[in-house]
């Protein structure tokens, strides 16, 4: 629409400076100042014998006198005019006449008024044709036909249950009376849920290229405008256009931008969000199964949804899709890697089991960072050490090896990582230590980074609590060696406290408190991180919730400040490697702490 009313104010512009230079070019060209004298003068002139040339054109008689003067009169009704000047000596020229023809006279006229009709016509009709200000109302969807889609099942990898779950929606699609004929119906909603980046939109691509349908897609935030009455017309215009190409599938995606719970806005009014969500929920429960119109809607916060949206009837199915585990990572990295000449020392398993954790899109892109490191080396093939180095970057952040550090910060970087890594090697239990860094990466000015060598699921206590004391063996290091503490253990600290109030306050994992727990939570399942809290407990348990926090800092800091005191050779013998090579790795840490133990350090873990 913008580029065509451009066009619109270009072509008027064009038209109206070509009826000016028009105008212009029709006028007489005047290359001297001539002087307006009566008929009589000018033939008082010509008795005296002034004149030296005329110009006759129409009834417009211009003259250049001897004295060079040019004058213009009009000329009277006077016959012998020609022969007078003939008598003078006087040259004569003759010109056709200037006025206009009676069809410029017209276009003069009546032209800009025409145009000023044309231009207005055309704007009321583009009006009328719902492509100005009635556009609003219009659905934003964009539907893709079979000939565009290109996702299948074959594209989705790691969630073969998932898939399972779904593929009765794609039967439906292909086969309807299958299920009508024993009188079963197919549900008229699918909510996929899942955390960010786990293929929830590509899942529901797939359905519709499986089924060979029309796929709709929108997002939940193209409803709402700041008009009242927009949205609800977008959501009866999009599934118009839907029954019109059934069956099909309509795709929401970010569901819980128009779903949200209403009475939530100021007063509990009925507020534009709330009233597109009416027209949603009409249209979910209006429109007849037959017709085969499949809602999938995806999300990340399906607890902040509308109830009337989950209930029978409208989403009657809602499909969890979660991180992929080993298996489903190499499935993963087999279809991301299909197009990716692919070195042979690279093990997609082996990437697999070192990137626990990782979504669809994670391993995605670190295909794509390993195939650009490649690329930026002129290589013909991705080799595995170019997935190793994007697995570092993506996990601890992008070296800043520009930055310059004193020999003394990196003295105490290097301890203070080395205290970590020391920690977590000498407690049970815990995850192994896959790489350790004092090159500044991201926003830290050190890493040490653990993998775990299975998926885990739960956690225990006794691995909670070793945790603690791993974040808090960079403080101890530095107070061991140097005397004195920086802020650098500042992340650690928070993360450590963090932990702890979630053992006590949502675990239970405190003996003094008991199985109980404090604060109801009000967030996502998915993103990990509690938005907020409702107090639900007393000024004396609050205290006691703190005092039991603090017991468990202080209980682990001891624990690591007594493991790293009896073994300071060891952790001297360790951030000296980390100030030689900058960056070790778990094998290499292993080689160092041999060697410690080979020295007569002791060196064992706790067990």
């Amino acid at each position: 629409m913008k580029s065509k009313t451009q066009n619109l104010v270009f072509w008027t512009v064009v038209g109206l400076s070509m009826l000016v230079l028009l105008n212009l070019w029709t006028m007489p060209t005047r290359v001297a100042v001539e002087e307006e004298i009566l008929f009589s003068d000018f033939m008082a002139k010509l008795d005296q014998g002034a004149v030296e040339k005329v110009t006759m054109q129409g009834s417009r008689l211009r003259g250049v006198l001897k004295d060079h003067t040019q004058v213009r009169t009009y000329m009277a009704d006077y016959p012998d005019l020609v022969q007078v000047l003939r008598e003078q000596h006087v040259q004569i020229e003759v010109k056709p006449s200037a006025e206009s023809s009676w069809y410029m006279t017209m276009l003069m006229t009546w032209g800009p008024f025409v145009l000023f009709l044309g231009v207005w016509l055309f704007v009321m009709r583009r009006m009328q044709n719902g492509n100005a200000a009635l556009s609003l109302v219009k659905s934003r969807a964009r539907m893709l036909t079979e000939a565009q889609k290109k996702v299948t099942f074959s594209d989705v990898a790691g969630i073969d249950e998932v898939k399972a779950d779904v593929q009765e929606t794609v039967d439906f699609l292909k086969d309807p009376r299958k299920f009508q004929k024993l009188g079963g119906r197919i549900p008229k909603g699918v909510l996929v849920v899942g955390p960010p980046g786990t293929g929830k939109t590509l899942l529901a691509k797939a359905i519709a290229g499986e089924a060979g349908v029309p796929f709709f897609s929108i997002s939940g935030s193209d409803f709402v405008e700041m008009f009242v009455g927009v949205g609800a017309s977008r959501v009866r215009t999009l599934f118009e256009d839907a029954k019109k190409h059934a069956p099909c599938i309509v795709f929401i995606d970010e569901i819980d931008a128009v779903g949200r719970s209403r009475g939530m806005g100021l007063g509990g009014g009925n507020d534009e969000r709330e009233q597109t969500l009416n027209q949603l929920l009409v249209e979910m429960d209006g429109f007849d199964t037959t017709e085969g119109v499949i809602l999938v809607a995806a999300t990340n916060r399906p607890d902040v949804l509308d109830p009337a949206l989950l209930r029978p009837g409208r989403f009657d199915r809602q499909v969890t899709v979660n991180h992929p585990d080993l298996r489903g990572r190499s499935e993963i990295l087999k279809v991301h890697t299909k197009n990716v000449p692919v070195a042979a020392d690279v093990e997609l398993e082996t990437i697999a089991r070192g990137t626990p954790g990782f979504s669809g899109a994670d391993l995605e892109n670190l295909v794509n960072e390993a195939a650009l490191r490649a690329a930026r080396q002129n290589k013909s093939q991705v080799w595995a050490v170019d997935f190793d180095t994007a697995k570092d970057k993506i996990l601890m952040g992008t070296e800043r090896k520009s930055m310059m550090l004193t020999d003394e910060e990196k003295r105490v970087i290097a301890y203070h990582e080395a205290g970590h890594a020391l920690v977590a090697k000498l407690l049970p239990g815990t995850d192994p230590v896959h790489k350790v860094s004092i090159i500044p990466r991201g926003r830290a000015l050190g890493v040490t980074l653990q993998l775990p060598t299975n998926d885990r699921h739960n956690y225990s206590k006794e691995f909670l609590y070793n945790t603690l004391a791993i974040l808090l063996g960079g403080r101890v290091a530095e107070e061991l060696v140097f005397k004195q503490v920086t802020t650098g253990a500042g992340n650690d600290l928070e993360r450590a406290t963090a932990l702890a109030r979630q053992m006590v306050c949502e675990w239970g994992m405190s003996e003094r408190l008991g199985p109980l727990t404090f604060g109801q939570k009000e967030g996502s399942a998915f993103l990990g991180r509690s938005f907020s809290t409702n107090r639900d407990c007393s000024e004396q348990m609050a205290a006691e919730i703190d005092l039991e926090i603090k017991r468990l800092i202080r209980e682990n800091y001891a624990r690591a400040r007594q493991l790293l005191t009896e073994r300071m050779m060891t952790l001297a013998a360790l951030a000296d490697a980390l100030l030689e090579k900058e960056v070790l790795d778990a094998r290499e840490i292993e080689e160092v702490l041999l060697r410690s133990s080979q020295q007569g350090v002791t060196y064992s873990a706790v067990s």
